[in-house]
């Protein structure tokens, strides 16, 4: 297999065991405030290690949204794309599935209540408000992200703190509306596995969370090439 493959799979493992495993521990109410800002931080921190980790194998994406705007600005083949994709999903598969086996073994509670999944309560389920979020923090992420790592650019090994410093601020502001995605991976793993242990709620939404996170990886990809030229 693909070192690059193996290398994806654990990032995304490591940011959905660390990010919602965090997030299932502490809660993530804004009322209470410091479980919503470890949360936070635990999502963009997850981001650093994994960055000086993985990054010098496989660019560290961890997200299909990133991969999608590194190949839209032909950073990657689509099959490599594809690749990258699978892997991400089966990390955050296997990291949700971790977090359930923990959890249940140690007879904890869950403070999400599934899994660290994302939803729409934070936005009065409203559809449309859920995929402006999405897409609006997305392309801010994904935009840093290919400035940071652009040839053009002189970030050198600060690329990886500022990417997840943005992750963090993202997450902010997000995770008070829908948990915050802005990663397909991310909100696949918890939902699937939030099913098969019989909440099956979260499914429903999880369409928002992959077609919002794409559409602004695409503007922030499109807009960056703009701007390079």
């Amino acid at each position: 297999m693909n070192k690059k493959y193996i290398a994806e799979f654990i990032g995304t493992l490591a940011l959905v065991t660390l990010g919602c495993g965090t997030a299932m521990l502490v809660g993530c109410s804004a009322a209470s405030g410091s479980g919503y800002l470890l949360t936070a931080f635990a999502f963009g921190l997850t981001i650093v290690g994994m960055a000086y980790c993985v990054g010098n194998i496989s660019g560290c994406h961890i997200n299909p949204a990133v991969s999608l705007g590194v190949l839209m600005t032909g950073g990657m083949t689509v099959k490599e794309f594809i690749g990258y994709v699978i892997s991400q999903c089966l990390g955050a598969l296997a990291g949700s599935g971790l977090l359930a086996l923990i959890f249940k073994l140690g007879n904890v509670k869950d403070m999400t209540g599934g899994y660290g999944t994302n939803g729409l309560a934070g936005v009065s389920g409203n559809i449309a408000a859920g995929l402006i979020v999405e897409i609006v923090l997305t392309f801010f992420f994904v935009f840093t992200i290919l400035g940071v790592t652009s040839k053009k650019g002189n970030h050198g090994s600060f690329a990886g703190v500022v990417i997840g410093f943005t992750l963090v601020l993202v997450h902010i502001l997000g995770i008070g509306l829908t948990g915050t995605s802005v990663n397909p991976a991310r909100s696949f793993g918890p939902a699937v596995v939030a099913a098969i242990a019989g909440n099956s709620a979260p499914l429903a939404s999880l369409w928002i969370f992959i077609v919002a996170p794409l559409i602004g990886a695409a503007l922030a990809a499109c807009l960056h090439k703009f701007l390079e030229k």
